[in-house]
């Protein structure tokens, strides 16, 4: 029963260790500077990301609408019979 409790007590010491950790290191300065943005900071960065889904949706249907009919257009636009 000992080891159990010891062990608890070594992983609630690595925990508290990290904790303290969090601020300082390599990315303490980047915690520090952080902020909540503005509502125009906000409002800007949902519509470009709202933009670039869109824009990579349409261009991924327009792959599949080149894929789907693209070769019965080049066959009827060329002339080529066949399957």
């Amino acid at each position: 029963m000992a080891d159990i409790v010891d062990k608890s007590w070594d992983v609630q010491r690595r925990i508290e260790e990290r904790a303290k950790r969090l601020g300082k290191g390599r990315y303490g300065r980047v915690l520090k500077m952080a902020r909540k943005p503005t509502q125009d900071e906000y409002s800007k960065v949902v519509l470009i990301t709202g933009l670039g889904i869109a824009a990579i949706g349409a261009l991924g249907f327009v792959i599949y609408l080149v894929m789907r009919y693209g070769p019965n257009f080049f066959r009827g636009l060329f002339g080529v019979v066949g399957t």
